[in-house]
């Protein structure tokens, strides 16, 4: 098929069109979340960016398959390779087990991405259930003379390589300068760089999580997981590969090192990066105590899409600062948007030519590295095009696949149920409502739970909260 998309690929620092190793479809993997916390908004970002991208393929005609992985076990907190587990660090915080700790956040990740409209992956692995196939790559690496054990654990040799540091031209005096300075070093490497693949030699004598090796009971390194999940799931060679600007070093980093040096050739062609989130402090972060996660930004009366729709105003590759009075503005822009397209009268037949004219001048946008500010531009030139209403709402319904706005929701509110279980649904709506204003989150997800069961899905908007059948 015709490639028409173009996206800034990491590895080569320019734009590039892509083109997949088969015709028509798409392996593509994404970084998924460390579950020993909520996420906070700064990594909804990347996981928002990550959907457009996919929905973006999708929308052009490839078949993709996209895989992503759930790390719960083997974070640790520094990127030396050393620093607290952060799965153990929440197990002690809440004086629960690390897998209690991971269930509970799991679903509370994928909870915040469907409220976001954020498409779950096609696999979604969590990394406890590919132990063996870390320890076979492990095994291989050791054998083939790219590891070595040192300290009872398993090491990278990044010497063996020609070229670890592909991400950058820095030396590695310059991006060694990003490691922690409180960070004790690691004695049992042979290089700065070196990095680990399976600990059996931990600091922490409250491991939970632990598995028998050639090598003695341990665990996994950090960055064996995406790519023993990756080449699980997606064979030896893979198109994409997504995640946040701090993942490029070492995580990206070593995942290439490791995964080329398993398979004896190149694994992944392209890369593509999310930059951060900041506030006006900085970079968003879970460290600094209270941090902003959807539930927050719904108890003090956001819609999840408005969040989704001030992250399409701006470029992936750009640094975003938020703020409320940035957000106020764009929940302002979206109200007024949801109310022009239910304005549209549906009715009357699709203007094919100038259907295809806008479809084309869209799918432009995004093909041009995700520009997700200019085809949003695209929606509002529709609603102000002199074509009829019947065209623009089949173009608006087009662009919300990618979009994924719910732009059609004020329209589709009014659903001609009877009065007896519209009362119900109000009624519920209401005892919703007060839950959340007592904080009591678990009541409104049950409640929100208990109408979709029955077939009735809840939107959350300035105005109000509507509904609409599922």
């Amino acid at each position: 098929m015709e490639n028409k998309i173009s996206i800034y690929n990491t590895l080569t620092k320019k734009v590039e069109k892509f083109i997949p190793n088969e015709d028509g479809k798409v392996g593509m993997y994404t970084c998924g979340p460390t579950v020993y916390h909520f996420a906070h908004i700064g990594n909804l970002r990347s996981y928002i960016m990550e959907d457009v991208l996919e929905k973006t393929l999708r929308y052009a005609g490839y078949d993709v398959k996209r895989v992503m992985n759930i790390t719960d076990v083997g974070h640790l907190s520094s990127d030396a390779d050393t620093g607290e587990d952060k799965m153990l660090k929440g197990a002690k915080r809440e004086k629960k087990t690390v897998m209690e700790i991971a269930k509970f956040y799991t679903d509370a990740f994928f909870s915040d991405c469907a409220k976001l409209n954020i498409k779950t992956p096609d696999v979604v692995e969590p990394a406890t259930n590919c132990i063996d196939n870390f320890i076979q790559m492990v095994d291989t690496l050791i054998n083939k003379g790219f590891a070595y054990i040192a300290g009872e654990n398993v090491y990278f040799d990044t010497s063996k390589l020609d070229d670890y540091y592909v991400f950058s031209s820095q030396s590695e005096k310059e991006l060694l300068v990003g490691v922690r300075d409180d960070v004790e070093e690691d004695t049992n490497k042979r290089n700065k760089s070196d990095f680990v693949l399976w600990f059996t030699k931990s600091k922490f004598d409250n491991q939970e999580l632990k598995w028998d090796s050639p090598w003695g009971v341990g665990y996994p390194g950090w960055h064996i997981e995406c790519s023993g999940i990756s080449i699980k799931h997606l064979g030896e060679y893979m198109d994409i590969h997504c995640g946040g600007v701090d993942n490029i070093f070492p995580h990206h980093t070593n995942e290439i090192a490791q995964s080329e040096a398993f398979l004896g050739h190149k694994w992944c062609n392209y890369w593509l990066h999310v930059h951060h989130l900041n506030d006006k402090s900085g970079k968003m972060s879970k460290s600094k105590g209270e941090f902003l996660t959807v539930s927050l930004l719904e108890e003090k009366g956001y819609n999840p899409l408005a969040y989704r729709m001030f992250c399409l105003q701006s470029h992936y590759r750009k640094p975003l600062e938020f703020s409320y009075e940035v957000l106020d503005n764009i929940v302002t822009a979206y109200d007024k948007l949801l109310k022009a397209v239910a304005k549209l009268k549906d009715e009357g037949e699709v203007d094919k030519e100038a259907f295809e004219s806008y479809k084309t001048k869209f799918e432009d946008a995004l093909n041009n590295d995700l520009n997700t500010s200019m085809a949003i531009t695209m929606l509002y030139e529709v609603l102000k095009a002199d074509i009829n209403d019947k065209t623009k709402l089949e173009l608006i319904n087009s662009f919300d696949y990618v979009l994924s706005l719910d732009l059609t929701a004020l329209r589709n509110a009014d659903n001609g149920v009877d009065e007896e279980f519209e009362a119900h649904i109000q009624a519920l709506i209401e005892e919703r409502t007060a839950a959340k204003k007592e904080k009591n989150f678990a009541r409104a997800d049950e409640i929100r739970n208990q109408l979709l069961e029955e077939g009735i899905i809840l939107k959350d908007t300035r105005e109000g909260v509507i509904w609409e059948r599922a």
